[in-house]
């Protein structure tokens, strides 16, 4: 690896002689080595900055209060070789799920094969990231719509051979640090295994599967003090096109500002690997009732070995379809929709029942207005036409979803890329057809491209970024598209 910048590094010969320690890098749009917007943002707020120092704190604008709309913000973290960089988020309440692709915390090294890339949102802090860099950039980036608290991370300059993690954190790979939750889960994270094993010795396990339309569910021992080391999973399932409601009845955990100790954490899914958080907690204070967005809902309950308190007590029940608020829609499959999407010439329920009954509308009948492909990633599909607004991923034209892509084209040395690149482009910039209208890309395109790059994905610390049962589960040319 090559810790030294000589004389010709464009980090040098861009940035070090021309910007002081606190200038905002936000108007930096000459550089080779990050991806910056191409136009610059609406709401301009000093961020970012070149931090040289052996350690220090860098957040988010405004934090611990909501962040503006509309920012880009970077900071070029330089440490002084051999060191290297070690970066601990402590807070993390950015606009999420995964893949996060409206507002993220992004880390950036880089190596002599490729950039690693590491991109974070939702309300979980991270473990601590061991960086293989003496430079390493972070940038933060916020759309025009939800926003959230943001972050506060801490630096430190540490030797090769000095790397850690964070209390409670298990370190493996050299350096590669989970959080607790992804101990003895049953899911291979490291390379070399240790983190799947001696489980009997390192958690208490203990929660279950969970079926049928209602039922309860408890921490050990509940009223009475839980016990340590816990790792409970429980994981429910109800019918197909019902989801589930989960209410907590009694709540009390050992208190955190960022419930890193004793928590309760739940997902929208079966596997807490790669579904999305619905919310993780810790104090006194009764969460609120959560509702998953399918038939299954998992939740975890995890303790160290400090201080135990009087846990939880908690019950669920399947429900036909989601409770939407007053000013929104409920397609049949449960989902909400703002009463603006109704008759307004997009098909946004599978069934297409936003746009029925309509006759009283003053929206024009819906024309496709299909515009040739100009992106040069996604040129060569088996279609050359796409149309904009993206309404599925919110991107208003092309140049937003170039930006976007550019994020994936440092991917393109894996062998599996083309199987991505088809998938991406496919959802980024949907098949438009004057006949049969804007087209999804077909489920069977995403499994494959799943099948073919998790793991080369989680070689470089990176999860799969798409849920694909969301997409249309056919071939017929009428309903998906086959980029």
């Amino acid at each position: 690896m090559k810790n030294d910048v000589d004389a010709t590094s464009p980090l040098d010969s861009q940035f070090e002689d021309k910007i002081p320690q606190n200038l905002s890098l936000n108007h930096v749009s000459n550089t080779s080595m990050y991806p910056l917007p191409d136009k610059e943002p609406t709401s301009f707020t000093e961020c970012g900055g070149v931090l040289m120092d052996s350690e220090g704190y860098f957040s988010s604008p405004n934090h611990p209060g909501l962040y503006p709309p509309n920012i880009y913000c970077v900071w070029m973290i330089k440490v002084l070789p051999p060191f290297l960089v070690q970066i601990h988020v402590s807070s993390l309440a950015i606009e999420g799920p995964s893949p996060c692709l409206f507002d993220w915390l992004e880390v950036r090294e880089e190596t002599e094969k490729m950039p690693v890339i590491t991109r974070f949102c939702g309300n979980v802090a991270p473990p601590t990231v061991n960086t293989n860099s003496s430079i390493v950039w972070v940038s933060f980036r916020s759309d025009g719509s939800i926003g959230g608290n943001g972050f506060v991370a801490q630096y430190h300059s540490v030797l090769p051979g000095q790397k850690s993690c964070f209390r409670e954190e298990f370190m493996c790979d050299s350096g590669r640090c989970l959080l607790p939750v992804s101990i003895c889960d049953s899911y291979i994270n490291c390379q070399d295994h240790s983190d799947e094993v001696n489980c009997s010795q390192k958690h208490k396990v203990c929660g279950g599967k969970m079926t049928g339309e209602y039922g309860s569910l408890a921490s050990p021992n509940h009223p009475e003090s839980y016990l340590h080391q816990l790792l409970c999973t429980w994981q429910i399932f109800v019918e197909d096109r019902q989801v589930i409601r989960l209410s907590f009845q009694n709540f009390s955990l050992e208190s955190h500002d960022v419930c890193e100790f004793d928590y309760v954490e739940i997902y929208d899914g079966a596997y807490a690997v790669s579904s999305t958080v619905l919310g993780r907690y810790c104090g006194s204070t009764v969460p609120p009732d959560l509702t998953s967005s399918g038939p299954v809902m998992t939740v975890m309950f995890v303790t160290d070995e400090g201080l135990a308190d009087s846990g939880f007590r908690a019950s669920y029940k399947a429900i036909s379809e989601r409770t939407c608020s007053p000013v929104e829609f409920a397609c049949s499959t449960g989902e909400c929709l703002h009463q603006n999407w109704l008759c307004d010439g997009w098909s946004d329920c599978p069934d297409e029942e936003d746009e029925h009954n309509c006759l009283n509308t003053t929206y024009p009948s819906f024309v496709s207005s299909c515009e040739p492909i100009h992106v040069e990633m996604c040129r060569g599909l088996s279609y050359n036409l796409t149309s904009f607004p993206n309404i599925w991923l919110s991107v208003s034209d092309q140049k937003e979803a170039a930006s976007i892509l550019h994020n994936y084209w440092v991917l393109k040395e894996i062998p599996c890329f083309e199987s991505l690149r088809q998938l991406v482009c496919g959802m980024f910039l949907p098949q438009c057809d004057p006949q049969s209208g804007v087209l999804q890309p077909c489920q069977a395109i995403c499994s494959t491209a799943e099948q073919q790059c998790s793991q080369a994905l989680n070689l470089l610390d990176l999860n799969w970024p798409f849920n694909c049962h969301l997409l249309p589960d056919s071939q017929g040319p009428m309903q998906c598209s086959m980029p």
